[in-house]
């Protein structure tokens, strides 16, 4: 555990925005910007012992979730993502991030970007998750309780429906639920998660015929690891003008130097409610992540500072979306913006490694 004195009624650092204009990037053609780096509360914001640092005192737990918020606000980070599934138990981030929001930040709230989500499972029944209206709208509203807030800046649906002939709700429905969340003032923008491209264009084609709040941002998986969206989304959201902001930049963790000797017991691959498993680290994944740390190594970076820039390299990806479980690693993290750009040689080299 850090062993930073407690940050009681904190003051957030008056550099926060000194010689920091580059970095905050544009949603595609919106006026909305968002800091290069994220904080994403999806791990180690939940309930006492849930963590990978294993707090399992309350108290304990609690502040050094404060201290992770406030450092990373501290260094100009605004952005913070939620959703209403973040844990473990569903709802606690929510509840945690809304207790620390109270106590210590609300005089902030106007520089703040607070997103949350709702998609995946939360309560029985046919209404507890995917797309619906009902489903959607009703997620927001306990969102917005267990944050004690009036309004989330951005509301994502989590994910797609399923085929209408399969039982999903139908895209319009869908879109129309996000919509009414920013005609209400519930959210200040809507945002999608996880849709292909062909689905995004016409997500955004349909907003735009039936006069519905377009979404402005889109959040994919994306790291060197999981390329997926170089071919499939980004030519859309380039053409729609929708920004981006890729989760899992570091692949679970597989993208920094923790498992370039094995499987470590505190790591995500060694708990069994982790969503990385020990399956994913083949050998020959496990081989081009050592060549990759070579290359960082010739930066004077991290694996894991080198793989956010990599992510960031294309303007079109508004913002690189962080977990961490301490202060430092946000500290770490948001150093790596100091060398952010690469050579084409560099480039070259990362390409051959994950060509291995």
């Amino acid at each position: 555990m850090d062993q930073t004195q407690p940050h009681k009624n904190h003051t957030p650092s008056d550099e926060r925005y000194k010689d920091n204009a580059d970095f905050f990037r544009p949603c595609g053609r919106w006026g909305l910007k968002l800091p290069a780096i994220s904080l994403g509360l999806w791990h180690n914001f939940g309930s006492p012992g849930s963590d990978a640092c294993h707090h399992n005192v309350e108290a304990d737990m609690h502040e050094n979730c404060r201290r992770m918020i406030f450092t990373a606000f501290d260094l100009g980070i605004t952005h913070f993502d939620l959703a209403n599934n973040y844990g473990p138990p569903p709802g606690s981030a929510e509840e945690r991030f809304g207790k620390i929001l109270r106590e210590d930040l609300m005089a902030h709230r106007d520089e703040l970007v607070i997103s949350t989500k709702a998609g995946y499972r939360m309560w029985p029944g046919p209404y507890g998750e995917w797309g619906s209206r009902k489903y959607l709208l009703a997620s927001l509203d306990q969102s917005l309780k267990r944050m004690g807030v009036e309004y989330v800046d951005i509301f994502y649906s989590h994910r797609p429906d399923p085929d209408v002939s399969k039982g999903g709700a139908p895209l319009e429905e869908t879109l129309g639920a996000l919509d009414h969340a920013v005609q209400s003032g519930k959210a200040l923008y809507a945002g999608i998660s996880s849709y292909r491209g062909d689905r995004t264009r016409q997500a955004v084609e349909m907003c735009q015929s039936m006069g519905l709040a377009v979404p402005v941002i889109h959040q994919p998986s994306y790291s060197m690891l999981n390329r997926w969206i170089e071919d499939d989304l980004l030519p859309v959201t380039r053409e729609v003008g929708m920004g981006v902001i890729a989760f899992c930049p570091l692949a679970q963790g597989l993208l920094t130097n923790k498992y370039l000797d094995g499987i470590p017991d505190d790591s995500r691959a060694s708990s069994s409610g982790g969503f990385l498993r020990p399956s994913s680290i083949k050998p020959e994944t496990v081989a081009k992540v050592k060549k990759l740390n070579v290359i960082a190594q010739q930066r004077g970076q991290t694996l894991a500072q080198m793989a956010l820039c990599w992510v960031l390299r294309d303007k079109a990806v508004t913002s690189a979306l962080i977990g961490a479980s301490r202060p430092g690693q946000v500290r770490e993290n948001v150093a790596a913006l100091q060398k952010p750009s690469f050579t084409p040689e560099e480039l070259s080299a990362i390409d051959a490694a994950l060509a291995g």
